[in-house]
């Protein structure tokens, strides 16, 4: 008789030095870059473990790979900086950035999210890393303060000496006990959350096309005798009359000149709302993501192999609760968004489009910040230079970028007395790695847009570029708290800098102190929370 007692399940145990949880690309460069430099000291490599919840036979790589989003926003640094330091356009970026974007084969600006994946799995390879997808978090097991392991829904465990978190959301740090304020709480609104994205790419529609559409939309709005095409725009104002006169305004620039769409190299600036105002009004929706809750906006366009383009340009409102939520549930648009991307497809299908697909996964800005950072970075800190000049790994640019706006924030900063927020100036600030160490658990980093942002930090600390220059000095600084055994918050700037140094891979270093506009800010900053 056979026996039909149950089988004993003998759970899994594994132990690695070093844990990446998730696959955004600052996190699994800064594990590549974690590893080579154990290797380094070491003359070994050390056992690292790269944990998604993603599924990764659709790509490694995050909101870049499996988000779609090949427009990538580079370091602004302005042309008499440049010109002074014999700089590139995009000033002097991390040596890991540089190294994949080399990898990937970008021009300037357009990743392939193909080419992104197969270059971080080369990456990945060559430091001998173990990759795990489709896992979800049952618990957080710790020795005091520290982190020891990660236990899996599926009777895995996985013990680390130093942990990783480049989540949007900071998942692994909130189950290790971490504190996260939810959407914008650093300015007192808990609730207000920047707009998510579903990317799309588009095949059948070239240039040329797309360009006399545009130029022929742009006529048409601006021709206040052409009663048929004022109509759709005043449909896409929403049946507002002074709106329909700003869309029109906008549509030329302080010349006169009609707002043509700017054609790179591998990229394409749409500085005009033309397209987004003739969508809507196919649609029957404003033009507004307060009323309508998701619309087509100025596209920053990719240019890929194959008549592709990339467009990241469809945005979602969400709350803080729904973009918390999103990112647990990986990303995943929902059946409306999808259902909202069925008039996408009809419309661009309609101006020449063979084919408009969606990403498999959502693009999520922002999802709150952690609280309990070893040295947390304000906007204003940005605007004053950001980390001092000897302690810096390198020097980033980008404006305070709130794609979709702060629900409730202009109104907020009037109660609070600031009609005028000129002060907020596009910062160039040198980067340091301290903002992403947790005081509280020192051995794990967050290196996401949920760090330890203040304020506006985070509308520019939140890009890509940035947290990759970032993610390679906590990696550095991974390397050493396991080849000395020390924790990633005991190490500092300047012993990851002295690397960078010795190694050939510091770059050159340019921040700008705006001390004017950085004490206005702080001011703004420190009333926008109380």
């Amino acid at each position: 008789m056979s026996d039909t007692s149950e089988v004993k399940v003998v759970p899994i145990v594994r132990t690695y030095d070093i844990i990446c949880f998730g696959d955004e690309v600052p996190g699994v460069l800064a594990l590549v870059c974690a590893a080579r430099e154990y290797q380094r000291q070491t003359n070994q490599f050390p056992r690292t473990l790269l944990l998604l919840k993603g599924n990764s036979k659709l790509g490694i790589g995050g909101h870049l790979v499996r988000g779609g989003l090949s427009y990538l926003d580079r370091s602004t640094v302005a042309p008499a900086i440049r010109q002074s330091r014999n700089l590139d356009t995009f000033g002097d970026p991390p040596a890991i950035y540089k190294e994949f974007l080399k990898r990937a084969g970008v021009a300037q600006i357009a990743l392939d999210p193909i080419k992104a994946d197969a270059a971080l799995r080369d990456m990945l390879r060559e430091v001998n890393a173990d990759i795990l997808s489709n896992i979800e978090i049952k618990s957080v097991l710790k020795q005091g303060q520290k982190i020891t392991g990660i236990e899996l829904t599926k009777d895995e465990t996985y013990l680390g000496k130093q942990f990783i978190d480049c989540t949007v959301n900071a998942e692994l740090a909130q189950a290790a006990g971490v504190k996260k304020l939810k959407g914008f709480e650093t300015f007192g609104l808990p609730d207000s959350e920047l707009a998510v994205t579903l990317v799309f790419e588009t095949q059948g529609l070239s240039i040329e096309r797309l360009k006399n559409v545009e130029l022929q939309y742009l006529k048409r709005f601006t021709n206040t005798s052409d009663s048929e095409a004022q109509k759709w725009v005043n449909s896409a104002a929403g049946g507002d009359s002074a709106r329909a006169d700003q869309f029109r305004k906008d549509l030329v620039d302080a010349k006169g000149n009609l707002k043509t769409m700017f054609v790179g190299k591998d990229y394409i600036d749409v500085r005009s709302k033309a397209l987004s105002i003739a969508y809507h009004a196919f649609r029957g929706t404003a033009l507004s993501l307060e009323s309508s809750g998701a619309i087509l906006d100025n596209g920053n366009v990719a240019i890929l192999s194959g008549g592709r383009l990339s467009w990241n340009a469809q945005l979602y409102k969400v709350s803080a609760t729904q973009a918390e939520a999103l990112a647990r549930a990986s990303a995943k648009p929902t059946m409306e968004m999808l259902q909202e991307m069925l008039f996408v497809r009809k419309w661009f299908e309609s101006i020449g489009a063979s084919q408009v697909k969606p990403a498999p996964e959502l693009y999520i800005r922002h999802a709150g910040n952690i609280i309990g950072a070893v040295e947390p970075l304000t906007g204003s800190k940005m605007l004053a230079g950001g980390v001092p000049e000897n302690e810096a790994l390198g020097t980033f640019g980008y404006h305070f970028d709130i794609r979709g706006g702060i629900n409730g924030l202009d109104t907020r900063a009037l109660e609070k007395g600031f009609n005028n927020l000129e002060f907020l100036n596009p910062p160039l600030f040198n980067i340091g790695i301290r903002h992403t160490l947790i005081k509280d658990v020192p051995n794990l980093a967050v290196i996401s847009p949920a760090s330890g942002f203040v304020g506006y930090a985070s509308s520019a600390g939140r890009i890509v570029e940035f947290n990759c220059g970032v993610g390679q000095g906590v990696g550095i600084a991974a390397g050493i708290a396991i080849a000395q055994g020390q924790n990633l918050a005991e190490i500092s700037n300047t012993q990851v800098r002295t690397i960078l140094a010795q190694t050939g891979r510091l770059p050159q270093i340019y921040g700008t102190s705006n001390v004017a506009l950085a004490s206005q800010l702080s001011n703004f900053e420190n009333q926008m929370i109380a």
